[in-house]
């Protein structure tokens, strides 16, 4: 049976030559990316089947960044590394998306028996992948990217306008609650606040919509949530 490919993302290279060493010894496949941008576009573009990630990254993307990115368009399972051990940076993390959690200095049989665990948890094969893009008539959002684009020309959303968007994109033409929509977006301590929701959806309409008062996309219905209307998804 094929082994998986795992991606190990840190830009210790030295570290990173002793996991690529000690999982390669155990018939893994091995990427490795050193910035924040490099490992988005691997787990992208590759699909391995799990994920190491350090939090610690140089460029404008660190470990967190990374790993909310990715979720927008894959669910492969991500151990975070990390040389902090405090809980609430644990905590972070796992609200990132994590699934495990590493602290550094660590062993190679600790690294392995995590590997182990965690594929065996996820079944150990490819991980279905959400399209990294959703075109829907004349606009473009590419998760992997962060980005979208309306009649070809790119859109500039603040990271508040893409997560929601996001959210309603990775579910086209499905009415998702307020709650649901908050929670996700802001997290669960802003669930009621729907004026907030409603100000928000307002100014992403400016940005998308032909005609923010007649939207034909961003779609509202009264008293229950919000869904991206997407008739070519």
């Amino acid at each position: 049976m094929k082994k998986p490919t795992i991606l190990v993302v840190d830009d210790e290279m030295r570290l990173v030559r002793l996991v690529q060493a000690n999982l390669e010894a155990k018939g893994y496949k091995v990427l490795c990316a050193y910035k924040g941008s490099e490992a988005v576009r691997k787990a992208a573009v590759e699909n391995p089947d799990l994920i190491i990630l350090d939090i610690i990254l140089p460029g404008e993307l660190d470990g967190y960044d990374v790993c909310k990115r990715i979720r927008s368009f894959s669910r492969v399972p991500i151990i975070m590394l990390t040389a902090k051990a405090l809980e609430k940076d644990k905590v972070k993390g796992f609200d990132a998306g994590a699934d495990d959690y590493m602290t550094k200095p660590f062993g190679s049989q600790e690294l392995l028996s995590r590997v182990k665990a965690v594929l065996r948890r996820s079944g150990g094969e490819l991980h279905s992948k959400v399209s990294t893009s959703l075109k829907c008539d004349y606009f473009e959002i590419n998760f992997a990217q962060a980005s979208v684009k309306r009649f070809g020309k790119k859109v500039e959303l603040t990271s508040t306008e893409f997560r929601l968007l996001s959210v309603l994109a990775k579910r086209p033409n499905e009415l998702i609650s307020h709650e649901e929509l908050l929670t996700q977006v802001w997290g669960p301590e802003y669930r009621d606040e729907r004026d907030y929701l409603r100000a928000y959806i307002w100014h992403l309409r400016k940005k998308i919509e032909k005609n923010p008062a007649r939207p034909e996309y961003i779609i509202s219905r009264t008293g229950l949530g919000y869904m991206l209307r997407c008739p070519f998804s």
